[in-house]
């Protein structure tokens, strides 16, 4: 398989999300989600049923607020709503850490099965998250510390579409007004429901995206991403076939021609095309680089560029540094050793994880160094 081969194009900075610390199952507390609307209760009583996950293959802190997606909101302790395709669902922890779910919509049986179904798909079920870890533990000791504290760290399998318009949002931004501009734009499609006070919609399709003007997009705060919106929407509106029949088939396609043909799209550059590559288009060994992915980078991997300035030409070696280690689902292990890196998360790990300088702010905060789990 090919490694990314990211352009010339200049590097962009990603936001590090700033999502609550993973609490125990049994202490967990509910957290303020961005954005609350008046509470209102869903219309239909819940009803919960397992999806068959352990919390060793999925654990929804780690996974939905950390960067992947910013369509899914905290609707309760340890619990997270959000749209797959066109269904309203609702996921939890029990306290032995399965998950449940709930599908929020009147529906027959049929539909619910079609529910489950999408929602499996979209967890990237197909990939058992314990077995790739085994792999990456057996070669690499600090992973396998980290993968016992941070466990259910999963990659997504998200609609391309979708994924492609949040990502074109991200660039230089920051997660509020990331989300606060997801919202405008999933606002746009058919609403199916409110949970916990937040209103929920089915992504909008390119017809409709495609009806938006740029002075609308500025006028939400959108700023010149507005251009890059409008103008993806447009090539994306004059593909053979359909733009999201496009999208779809990069799915077939090696990672450097998926990268390349992104690439072409107005806004998309290396990074934010690795991103859209791993987040929704099975390619398990892309690796979004950018400063925080460098500075793991030339911590753990390559020493030797430590000091050395960020480049299109070392994204690449860093690339190419994370397939040689981890193989076919390097980026898997990118999205794990990524989250060991946020704040919220390293407070939660033992002080071996935690730089010099990390430890003495802490100490000097608290009087403790990191945590003592």
């Amino acid at each position: 398989m090919h490694s990314p081969r990211p352009s010339s194009l200049p590097i962009m900075k990603r936001s590090r999300p700033t999502p609550p610390p993973t609490p125990p199952l049994s202490t967990a507390k509910s957290t303020a989600p961005i954005f609350k609307k008046p509470k209102s209760k869903a219309t239909i009583p819940p009803k919960w049923v397992p999806l068959g996950l352990s919390l060793s293959e999925l654990s929804l802190p780690l996974t939905f607020p950390t960067g992947q997606t910013f369509r899914w909101k905290q609707t309760g302790p340890l619990q997270y709503t959000g749209v797959v395709d066109s269904y309203l669902i609702s996921l939890k922890h029990l306290q032995d850490g399965e998950v449940s779910y709930c599908f929020h919509q009147h529906a027959t049986t049929g539909d619910e099965n079609n529910a489950r179904v999408a929602l499996l798909d979209f967890l990237n079920i197909r990939i058992s998250l314990s077995e790739i870890w085994e792999v990456f533990s057996a070669s690499d000791p600090r992973f396998a510390e980290l993968a016992r504290h941070l466990g259910g760290a999963r990659v997504l399998r998200q609609d391309p579409l979708e994924c492609l318009i949040q990502f074109l949002c991200s660039s230089n931004n920051n997660i509020t007004r990331i989300t606060k501009m997801v919202n405008f734009i999933s606002s746009l499609g058919n609403c199916l429901g409110t949970v916990e006070g937040f209103e929920f919609y089915q992504f909008p399709g390119l017809e409709r995206l495609a009806m938006v003007s740029e002075d609308e997009l500025r006028e939400a705060g959108f700023g010149y991403r507005a251009k890059y919106i409008i103008g993806t929407v447009n090539a994306l509106q004059s593909k053979p076939g359909g733009g999201t029949e496009w999208l779809a088939s990069l799915r077939n396609l090696d990672l450097h021609e998926v990268i390349d043909a992104l690439s072409t799209l107005p806004g998309v550059g290396p990074k934010v095309a690795a991103c859209i590559a791993l987040f929704s288009l099975d390619q398990h060994h892309a690796i979004p680089v950018d400063t925080h992915v460098w500075q793991i980078a030339t911590r753990y991997l390559l020493p030797e560029l430590a000091g050395a300035r960020l480049t299109p030409r070392l994204c690449s070696r860093v690339a190419d540094a994370f397939v040689s280690k981890y193989g076919k689902y390097a980026g898997w292990a990118q999205t794990l050793l990524f989250i060991a890196e946020l704040p919220s998360q390293k407070a939660l790990l033992p002080s071996q994880f935690c730089s010099a300088k990390e430890k003495k702010a802490a100490k000097s905060k608290n009087g403790k160094t990191c945590s003592a789990n």
